[in-house]
Order: C-alpha cells, then sequence, then structure tokens
C-alpha cells in the first residue's frame, strides 16, 4: 500500500469566519462545502500543493485547559508577503525572525487559536 496524500482535518467554532484566514489570508481555494441547511459545516480549501478539510466543530467552543490542538508547519514562496496580507486582514503576526537553527520564520494564531509557523530557509 502506498499512501498519495493525508488531508488534515481542521476542526472550526466559527467556517465561515474559518475561511477569511484560509481564503483570505493563505490564498487557498475553497470548494466541496456541506450545509446544514443554511449553515456552512464543512469544506475543502486548497491550491495546487495542500489541502485540508474543514469541519464543523463538534463539542463546546471552549478550549480544555492544556490543550495545544494542532500546529502548521507553512513553507511559503514569499513569506513578506503572506505576512503582510495577513497583517491586513488584521490577524496578529510575529516578527519575522532569523533562527539559529537555519530558518527564517514568523507565527501567528488564526480565529480557532491554532498555531501556525510559516518559515523558510535562511539565506546565507
Amino acid at each position: 500500500m502506498t499512501v498519495k496524500s493525508c488531508i488534515p482535518v481542521i476542526p472550526s467554532v466559527d467556517l465561515e469566519k474559518s475561511l477569511r484566514f484560509w481564503v483570505e489570508g493563505l490564498g487557498l481555494t475553497m470548494d466541496r462545502e456541506m450545509k446544514r441547511g443554511e449553515k456552512l459545516i464543512g469544506c475543502m480549501v486548497h491550491n495546487e500543493y495542500t489541502c485540508f478539510w474543514l469541519n464543523e466543530k463538534d463539542d463546546t467552543p471552549a478550549r480544555p485547559e492544556n490543550y495545544e490542538g494542532i500546529r502548521l508547519y507553512w513553507m511559503p514562496s514569499d513569506i513578506y508577503g503572506v505576512r503582510e496580507r495577513l497583517t491586513q486582514l488584521g490577524f496578529e503576526v510575529s516578527d519575522i525572525v532569523q533562527r539559529d537553527y537555519g530558518q527564517t520564520e514568523f507565527f501567528v494564531t488564526d480565529g480557532d487559536g491554532y498555531s501556525h509557523c510559516f518559515g523558510i530557509p535562511t539565506k546565507p
């Protein structure tokens, strides 16, 4: 058996609000939406390199104590452009920092509280 791909499932309290980060912030395309009545309860967000399934969170919107959730590490082609776009959308992003382990990175937390790190190899 060969695994061809993996689609992470990202739970969300408010999918419409989450799409602002995933579509407007990261530039992904949304399709394959599922609705319960008029309410969006699931959809795929993707580009030619990656895809995620966003779905309505099943339980309470409150996070349990010590819950870390998912963490995603993104490798953008233009780290400065992505950071600027997220800043313009009102997300609080960290400064871009050159790490001693050879990566240049910044962090942002999305509206569902998930941490996203954006990094590229530091140029010598």
